[in-house]
């Protein structure tokens, strides 16, 4: 019995660090491609989307930490989880823009434009680092593997809620050189 919970364990962990490393490159694999798509003119608004599901993200993961703080089990798992599928959409909403839209140049100038470059680079970088750990914190939970599941929360929570919050900083700050 033993080594089958290990054996699973074992391919659990395989396959989160195989997707924690393929998620990253196939987005940037994607972003390379310089041959935009025609998907339509509503992608034009998925930067906006965006920006809410960013919002959206960070306040579910807050209201995630109040309920564990409160001994809610229930709603923080239903808040974690609808956070998870929110990073999930938002995942896909990003490709879909990139693939069929030029990227938008910052336009401010003076001291905003190194604010704007250190927050997009800093969101950039921990995105990509939080993909591993919320996918370790997501199995460990729905594996029952709590004194894991929280090691592993100690670095994801604060990681997650930064590259929220800082996406949707970055989206105010770019939104008003969209030309469209």
């Amino acid at each position: 019995m033993e080594t089958v919970l290990i054996s699973k364990q074992k391919k659990a962990n395989q396959l989160i660090n195989i997707l924690a490393v393929a998620i990253p490159v196939a987005v940037a694999v994607l972003l390379g491609i310089r041959q935009k798509v025609d998907l339509g003119s509503w992608t034009t608004y998925l930067p906006h989307l965006n920006g809410i599901i960013n919002s959206l993200t960070a306040i579910l993961l807050m209201a995630g930490l109040y309920f564990i703080r409160q001994k809610n089990i229930a709603a923080h798992r239903l808040t974690m989880l609808m956070a998870f599928v929110l990073g999930s959409v938002f995942l896909v909403s990003y490709v879909l823009y990139h693939l069929s839209n030029e990227s938008t140049a910052f336009g401010g100038e003076g001291w905003i434009r190194p604010v704007y470059y250190f927050l997009l680079i800093s969101h950039i970088v921990l995105s990509v680092v939080v993909v591993w750990f919320v996918l370790r914190a997501l199995y460990y939970a729905l594996s029952g593997q709590y004194a894991q599941h929280r090691r592993v929360v100690k670095w994801a929570y604060p990681i997650w809620l930064y590259v929220s919050i800082t996406g949707v900083v970055v989206y105010l700050m770019i939104a008003p050189y969209y030309t469209h």
